[in-house]
C-alpha cells in the first residue's frame, strides 16, 4: 500500500450545530484515519451534510457549529473564515452533493479541471491539461472534456467532481453523496476509487444514504437520525447485524426485496413518440425509438448513465426536439399538465426565494387551495418549518421531496419522473416510490421514470424499456 504522507487523523468531539435556539445536530463524534474510512449512513435531513459542511467550514451563516474537529493539530471549527478557506481544496477538498451547481456553465469540464492543477498544485499550463485529461478518463469521461456541464447528464456531472476531487490531492476528502444518480457499474467503480484513495494514505468521509456504498468502501459506518449518531462500529458488523431500529429498517430497504407493486394501467394513450432519434457531439444515444404512455401506468428506461435516459423524457415534453421522429399528445390536455421531476431539483426552484412563497405563488395562480399543499407535506414527511428556508438550506433530499410536491400539486396528466429519488435515502425512497405508484392508481396519471436501479423498475413498472447508448435501439 503506497501511504502517503499526510496528516494521520481527523478526531471530531462534540459536535454540534444550531440555527439560532435549535439545535440541528448533537454531540458527534468520530474519528477518520489513514486507510480506515468513515461513512455516514442516514435519512435525508438527518444532519449528514451538516457534519461535514461544519468540518468543511462552510455552513450557512445562520448556523453556528460548536465542539472540536482537528486535523494535523490545528481544530476545523475555531479561527477565522480566512483560515477556513485557505484549507479549501489544498487540506481539504469537498466533493459536493450537487455538482450541477458547483460546475461552472461557461467553461469546458476538461478546463475546470486543468484548473486544479494550474492554480492549486502549481503546474504548467501543458501538463495541468495533460493530467486533467487522465483524470477525466479515470472517471469513464475521457471523451468529454469538451462539453460544458449542461451538455452533461447528471451523472456525468457528478462524475466531474469526482475528478476534480482527485486531482486537488488534498488530506481529507469528504465525499457527499458521491454515487447518486449512477448506474451500479458506475456507482460500484466510484466506490472503489475512494476507496483506493483512502488506502494510498487520504483521510475520507462519506456521506451516503446507499448501503451498498457503505458495504463497499468498509472501515466503520455511523448512522444518523434527527441530527444523533444512533449506530457506529466497524461496517461489516453494523451492517450484518444493525442494533438500532432505524438502521435495520435502511438495510431492509433495498428495492431488490419489494413486493411487484406495478400499476395495472390499461387507460388511453397520453403521449407516444415513434421512431425518435437523437445525437449529441457526433454520438448517437438512441435511433428508431417508439414509446407509448396511456394512462394509469408506469413505463421505466433504465441504462447506464449518459445512455439518453433523461433526453428521451425531455422529446417527449418538447424540451428537447428530435433529429428524427414526431411526439403525439392525447387527450387534449393544457400543457401545464404535463409535469417533469429535475435528476437536480435546484433547477426547478429560485434559489434565493423562501419555499413557502414559492408554493403559496404557485397555489394562488393556478387555483390550489393550501390545505392541499399541508396535505402533500405530511404525506411526503416534510416538516412545516422547512417552508421558510430557501432551497440551499435544506438537505437534497428534502429538496427533491419538495419538487415531487409541487409537481404533484398541478394535478398532471403525465409526470416525467427523472431519477426522482435519487437523492432519497432507501427508506425514504421506499416511501415516495409508495405515494408516487398510488398517485398513478389514484389519479390515472401516466408516468414515465428514470432509474438507474434495475430492481427498482422491475418492482413498480409496467412496462420497461432499456437503453444500452452507443445508437441502441428499442
Amino acid at each position: 500500500m503506497n501511504v502517503r504522507a499526510s496528516m494521520e487523523e481527523l478526531t471530531v468531539d462534540g459536535l454540534c450545530v444550531d440555527a439560532g435556539r435549535q439545535r440541528i445536530v448533537t454531540d458527534v463524534s468520530f474519528s477518520i484515519r489513514a486507510g480506515a474510512p468513515l461513512t455516514l449512513l442516514g435519512e435525508s435531513g438527518s444532519g449528514k451534510s451538516l457534519v461535514a459542511q461544519a468540518i468543511m467550514g462552510n455552513l450557512p451563516p445562520e448556523l453556528h457549529a460548536s465542539g472540536r474537529a482537528v486535523l494535523g493539530g490545528a481544530d476545523l471549527l475555531a479561527g477565522s473564515p480566512a483560515a477556513r478557506r485557505g484549507r479549501w481544496g489544498r487540506a481539504i477538498s469537498l466533493m459536493p452533493q450537487e455538482p450541477w451547481l458547483a460546475l461552472d456553465p461557461t467553461m469546458r469540464v476538461a478546463a475546470q479541471v486543468a484548473e486544479v492543477h494550474r492554480h492549486v498544485k502549481g503546474r504548467d499550463a501543458r501538463r495541468s491539461a495533460r493530467l486533467a485529461q487522465d483524470d477525466l478518463a479515470d472517471v469513464g469521461l475521457g471523451h468529454a472534456g469538451s462539453l460544458y456541464p449542461f451538455q452533461m447528464s447528471g451523472g456525468m456531472c457528478q462524475r466531474v467532481a469526482i475528478a476534480i476531487a482527485h486531482a486537488g490531492g488534498s488530506d481529507l476528502v469528504i465525499a457527499d453523496e458521491p454515487t447518486k444518480g449512477l448506474d451500479t457499474d458506475l456507482r460500484d467503480s466510484v466506490a472503489s476509487r475512494l476507496k483506493r484513495e483512502a488506502e494510498d494514505g487520504r483521510l475520507l468521509l462519506t456521506i451516503t444514504h446507499d448501503v451498498a456504498v457503505a458495504r463497499a468502501l468498509g472501515g466503520t459506518v455511523g448512522v444518523m437520525l434527527d441530527g444523533r449518531l444512533v449506530e457506529y462500529g466497524a461496517a461489516g458488523t453494523l451492517l450484518d447485524a444493525p442494533q438500532h431500529d432505524y438502521t435495520r429498517a435502511l438495510v431492509a430497504a433495498d428495492p431488490q426485496g419489494w413486493a411487484r407493486q406495478a400499476p395495472a394501467g390499461g387507460g388511453g394513450v397520453v403521449l407516444c413518440g415513434r421512431g425518435l432519434a437523437k445525437s449529441f457531439g457526433g454520438r448517437t444515444l438512441f435511433r428508431n425509438l417508439d414509446i407509448e404512455l396511456r394512462a394509469g401506468e408506469i413505463v421505466s428506461i433504465v441504462g447506464p448513465s449518459g445512455c439518453g435516459k433523461t433526453t428521451v423524457g425531455n422529446i417527449l415534453l418538447g424540451l428537447v426536439p428530435p433529429d428524427a421522429g414526431e411526439v403525439a399528445r392525447g387527450g387534449g390536455h393544457a400543457p401545464l399538465r404535463f409535469q417533469k421531476l429535475y435528476q437536480d431539483p435546484p433547477a426547478a426552484f429560485i434559489p434565493h426565494q423562501p419555499l413557502r412563497k414559492g408554493l403559496a405563488d404557485l397555489a394562488r395562480l393556478h387555483g390550489r387551495p393550501w390545505s392541499e399543499v399541508e396535505a402533500l407535506l405530511a404525506r411526503l414527511r416534510l416538516r412545516n418549518d422547512l417552508l421558510d428556508r430557501r432551497p440551499g438550506q435544506v438537505s437534497g433530499g428534502e429538496l427533491q421531496r419538495f419538487a415531487v410536491l409541487r409537481a404533484l400539486l398541478l394535478d398532471p396528466v403525465f409526470l416525467f419522473a427523472d431519477e426522482a429519488t435519487s437523492r432519497l435515502d432507501p427508506v425514504s425512497q421506499k416511501e415516495v416510490i409508495e405515494l408516487l405508484v398510488g398517485i398513478v392508481r389514484e389519479k390515472g396519471l401516466a408516468m414515465l421514470l428514470v432509474t438507474h436501479d434495475r430492481y427498482l423498475a422491475d418492482r413498480i413498472s409496467t412496462r420497461v424499456l432499456t437503453l444500452e447508448g452507443r445508437g441502441a435501439q428499442a
